[in-house]
């Protein structure tokens, strides 16, 4: 099924047509209902009058009052032509019927606006404002019609206010459900170029002389290890020694070409590990081997934290 989520659309001279009803009936409520409920009064009383009351005594009169409520309070399953017996009561409850009806359309005609046609509603309203001129019975007609309406014009407010929703439900997923995908497509891109960027090594020397070329045959026979981890090697124990098979750190007493803590680790390789420098370069590469695995690993290391 096709879920329309468009926002119903009002037309604005309807809710200009609503607004001018409105103040006119506001203007016509102020002004009449004075007048309403002091013509029910000589309505009540010309009931009484006519009827012969009129020449009672003051108790026969408060009689009669009594007996009248006590018929209102009795006609809960009485018709209209019924109530009409009990005079300036029906006058009076049909005051409070028409009041209570008016306010709740006003209320309904505010909510609707922009939102549903309340045309139809606000004429009944304007109706029902004359209520002061009207007959109890056109009252409860006319207030049972705006009541009426008054349920549609809510209705159509809820299926208005409902769609809104959900557009602004959808509204919200799809924005979310975009940046989640290009969050996605962000990570997806910055793994691959990781994945695909080859790490930047240092170059050793095309025809290396004394200890550097010693090393170079070394790592190649010992490990299998290549030029590419060459280069690693060379600048590596140029940081460390400066290839110099005497070095010594003066701060950590750090010894030879490969800056063994302490120097006398070395004669695991041998017994001149002091002065050889093929000694020392068996050494060194061990260590690196069982450390970082290979030259280069032992580089990044020592770029990353200043030692290996």
């Amino acid at each position: 099924m096709r879920n329309d989520t468009s926002s119903p659309k009002t037309n604005p001279t309807t809710d200009e047509t609503v607004d001018a009803t409105r103040a006119r009936v506001r203007r016509v409520r102020r002004n009449r209902r004075a007048a309403w409920l002091g013509s029910g009064a000589v309505v009540a009383i010309g009931a009484i009058v006519g009827s012969g009351f009129a020449l009672q005594s003051a108790a026969a009169d408060q009689e009669l009052r009594i007996a009248e409520t006590t018929a209102l309070a009795e006609s809960t399953d009485r018709g209209i032509d019924q109530l009409t017996a009990a005079g300036g009561l029906l006058e009076a409850h049909a005051v409070k019927k028409a009041e209570d009806t008016l306010k709740a359309a006003d209320d309904t005609i505010a909510k609707a606006k922009g939102k549903a046609d309340a045309t139809e509603l606000a004429s009944s309203v304007a109706s029902l404002e004359d209520y002061t001129y009207l007959a109890p019975e056109r009252v409860f007609e006319l207030a049972d019609q705006a009541t009426k309406q008054v349920d549609d014009v809510t209705a159509k407010v809820k299926e208005f206010d409902r769609k809104a929703a959900e557009k602004a439900a959808a509204e919200k997923a799809a924005a979310e459900k975009a940046a989640a995908e290009k969050a996605a497509a962000e990570a997806a891109a910055a793994e691959e170029a990781s994945a695909s960027a080859a790490p930047s090594y240092p170059s050793g020397p095309a025809n290396p002389s004394g200890a550097q070329a010693t090393a170079r045959d070394l790592m190649a026979s010992m490990y299998g290890w290549g030029s590419d981890q060459f280069g690693c090697l060379v600048d590596l124990w140029n940081k460390e020694s400066g290839w110099n098979v005497y070095a010594q750190n003066p701060y950590s007493g750090a010894y030879g070409i490969p800056q063994a803590l302490p120097g006398d680790k070395m004669a695991t390789a041998g017994a001149d590990w002091a002065t050889n420098a093929a000694t020392q370069i068996k050494w060194g590469l061990g260590y690196i081997a069982g450390r970082y695995g290979t030259p280069c690993g032992a580089w990044s290391h020592s770029v990353s934290v200043g030692w290996y």
